[in-house]
């Protein structure tokens, strides 16, 4: 009886080596996945897919073994997570050829060029290790996860998502040793949103704090590291200058009025450490998109008040700074409401893409005494062409700001 022969295919074929290729060529029987016997249509050998009933195919094994030549194909190493364990516990390791070859995690490590020696490893692959997998999280910098059509790429930033687990970055790489492979970094929020081809393997690398500074919030954060739904949000160099003509300070109050993903509100906790924000929006949906956020950013003194505007306002103490990035028909009744609350000496500020909106918000301040301001912001963003870089243009928005004086409106 000839000892069956498991062997590694590393990344693709092209890691098989010629000892590896002859056990091939004379195999009587050919047994793995369907991916890798495509590689060998022309061997001589049967063809035994592995569709997932490894019980099946280890009693197939021990029934043809006696007679027939058989090779196994394993993906990567065939001990290392691999089906070559159990091989060797079913058959004995009297009866099983061992024939190494490149780990995924190895090639993984080796296309993003670092070190894996203190990298922790964790198989998602056909496997229910989501509690190890969180406590990996816990005391672990550098994480590897095998993963199953099930457990993939989008279910594992699910998962940093539902505990609010932000302190790591993500790398998917996908089909290895293809043509067609592909290898990226992303945040939680970024990859919840993408399709991954499989297979692949994500790599989670925990992003390093640095003394002194606050990690993960600043002015005009990339839009993507918000939760929010399909471009809704003040994009980031809009908001950058919103902010700018709200003219914060630390104990005011402000009022984020349809607040959409509260990105604004998030942003102005940077310049409000012992004053209240409150983010007014009447969308479900948005609203958990909101607590999300403020989750996520550790946002403590933002407070989410759900309300069809201008209702809800009452109860709310008057403010100090208001937002208005929302109200489409409804503005000028917000407006009326928003400016009768605000203090004296008090700023609102308004974002709107609808002409008939920029002279409705203008006007009205103007009729009720407010000091205004109006500007225009056209963003263009660089979109890759195939011999370089050309601009797009982004929806101009106008920003119409207004100061309150001493009299009651």
């Amino acid at each position: 009886m000839k000892p069956l022969s498991v062997i590694g295919m590393g990344l693709s074929p092209e890691d098989l080596t010629s000892r590896h290729l002859e056990l091939i060529k004379h195999a009587d029987i050919l047994v793995g996945g369907k991916r890798h016997l495509d590689y060998f249509t022309d061997c001589r050998a049967v063809k035994k897919e592995i569709k997932g009933d490894i019980k099946g195919i280890i009693e197939y094994v021990k029934n043809q073994i006696k007679t027939k030549s058989i090779v196994v194909l394993a993906s990567g190493d065939p001990l290392f997570f691999g089906i070559g364990s159990l091989l060797v516990e079913s058959l004995g390791p009297e009866s099983v050829l061992i024939c190494p070859n490149i780990t995924s995690v190895a090639g993984a490590f080796s296309r993003i060029k670092e070190s894996w020696h203190d990298v922790h490893v964790v198989s998602m692959h056909g496997r229910n290790n989501r509690e190890e997998l969180l406590k990996s999280l816990e005391k672990k910098d550098k994480i590897a996860v095998f993963t199953d059509a099930k457990n993939d790429p989008v279910y594992i930033a699910n998962l940093l998502k539902e505990k609010n687990i932000i302190d790591f970055n993500m790398c998917v790489l996908e089909r290895l040793g293809t043509p067609d492979e592909r290898v990226k970094w992303y945040n939680f929020v970024q990859a919840v949103a993408m399709k991954f081809s499989e297979p692949n393997i994500v790599i989670l690398k925990r992003i390093p704090s640095q003394p002194g500074q606050k990690r993960d919030i600043y002015l005009g954060m990339p839009d993507d590291w918000y939760d929010h739904y399909k471009g809704v949000i003040t994009k980031a160099e809009v908001r950058a200058v919103t902010i700018s003509k709200l003219c914060l300070f630390s104990d005011h109050v402000f009022w984020d009025l349809g607040a959409g993903s509260g990105s604004v509100a998030v942003e102005a906790a940077l310049f409000i450490k012992k004053g209240k924000i409150f983010a007014v929006e009447q969308n479900p949906d948005r609203i958990a998109r909101i607590k999300h956020n403020k989750d996520i950013f550790k946002v403590k003194n933002l407070s989410i008040i759900k309300a069809v505007l201008p209702d809800g306002l009452y109860d709310l103490p008057a403010p100090d700074r208001v937002f208005i990035g929302g109200g489409g028909k409804d503005l000028e009744k917000i407006i009326k409401t928003a400016s009768k609350y605000l203090r004296a000496q008090g700023i609102i500020v308004i974002n709107t893409v609808l002409l008939q909106n920029v002279e409705t918000a203008f006007a009205l301040l103007k009729n009720k005494g407010f000091q205004t301001e109006i500007v225009q912001v056209q963003i263009s963003r660089g979109k890759d062409m195939p011999w370089g870089q050309r601009l797009e243009a982004q929806n101009p928005v106008w920003i119409i700001s207004g100061k309150k004086g001493e009299k009651k409106l």
